[in-house]
């Protein structure tokens, strides 16, 4: 917690993660720095590329399937582009719509998206399915889905596999949803939420497989083979490995980014969920509800009443869907656990 800005009141990881005082120096320098003209983009090609091998490592797949970018809704539209025409795309029902719109955006093509219930995913996949895609913990209701049954459900019927780890990466051990995200074709993360990075910075993993289908539509100077040999036209030679996916990163996120990662690469994920998870089953007892086991705890609260009153006691919340969403993590104590259920409890 002390690597953390006082995080006490703020239950909103879910919507923002918050900065480690390493994270904010990071950026101070990196300001500091440009302020005095001494910005290099070299260096911050460099901090891509630590960048890059730490989420790898974080995710547990290879360095060189993971591609980086600045939005999950931009690598879900390559994913998108890719499918052939008439395909069909089977999505949870309430998912994100970073990996729902950039399938309707095919409707032109007739690319057709089935939303089915979620808890029906995993036996809605049928033959004529191309591609499932699903977020590995639900946004609206921090519901942690049992990827593996998707996984294994897709793979039965040759279908594609595209899963969000935006609301997991960072505090879901990827066990607990019972898959690997090697075993998936593509998988999308924003860093700005549990993983506690600055907006602006996104990874997706691409397996081999999908490297043969997946088009490099938005490829840039950045996907070039040798970035710095790629910065004008008419040639092209892209990377040979997930870097051909790249986009140009939004430079003064990385000093922060790497920051962070670097934080939660030397945490134990395990602890974190069940410190999270022990948070949210404690505050269940309290309000007299049932536990969800989640780092995501929601309540009923269709006028927002439980919001609103949770802002004026200064305690930091969401709402979604017409439910209250509390999120756990690691600034987080049982002092925030009393403070809401002395609140709620009113």
């Amino acid at each position: 917690m002390d690597s953390f800005v006082d995080g006490h009141g703020y239950l909103a990881a879910c919507t923002a993660g918050l900065p480690t005082h390493g994270t904010l120096a990071a950026m101070r320098a990196d300001l500091d720095e440009w302020g005095r003209a001494g910005s290099c983009p070299v260096r911050y090609g460099d901090l891509v590329e630590e960048g890059r091998a730490l989420f790898a490592g974080i995710v547990g797949v290879p360095s060189d399937r993971v591609a980086t970018g600045s939005q999950t809704s931009a690598m879900t539209a390559v994913v998108a582009a890719a499918l052939p025409d008439g395909a069909e795309v089977v999505v949870a029902d309430g998912d994100f719509s970073s990996i729902v719109f950039p399938f309707l955006a095919q409707a032109h093509r007739g690319v057709r998206v089935r939303s089915v219930p979620l808890d029906a995913l995993a036996r809605s996949i049928t033959p004529d399915t191309d591609l499932v895609a699903w977020s590995a913990v639900q946004s609206a209701t921090g519901t942690v889905v049992d990827s593996g049954a998707v996984v294994a459900a897709a793979r039965a019927v040759g279908a594609r596999t595209l899963c969000d780890l935006t609301q997991a990466a960072g505090i879901l051990p990827l066990s607990v949803a019972g898959f690997a995200v090697a075993d998936v074709d593509v998988s999308v993360t924003h860093a700005y939420k549990w993983l506690c990075a600055p907006r602006g910075v996104a990874f997706a993993t691409v397996s081999e497989a999908a490297q043969d289908w997946l088009r490099p539509v938005q490829a840039g100077w950045y996907a070039g083979a040798d970035v710095w040999s790629s910065c004008y036209g008419p040639e092209m030679r892209l990377a040979d490995d997930a870097r051909r996916f790249d986009v140009s990163p939004a430079w003064q996120a990385w000093p922060g980014a790497v920051a962070a990662l670097r934080h939660v690469a030397s945490l134990n994920v395990r602890s974190a969920w069940r410190h999270a998870t022990g948070l949210a089953d404690r505050l269940a007892d309290r309000l007299g509800t049932a536990r969800q086991t989640q780092a995501v705890t929601t309540l009923p609260d269709p006028t927002g009443s439980r919001l609103a009153a949770l802002t004026a006691a200064g305690i930091t919340a969401s709402g979604r869907a017409g439910r209250l969403r509390l999120a756990f993590h690691h600034w987080n104590d049982e002092s925030d656990v009393d403070a809401v259920a002395e609140v709620l409890g009113r």
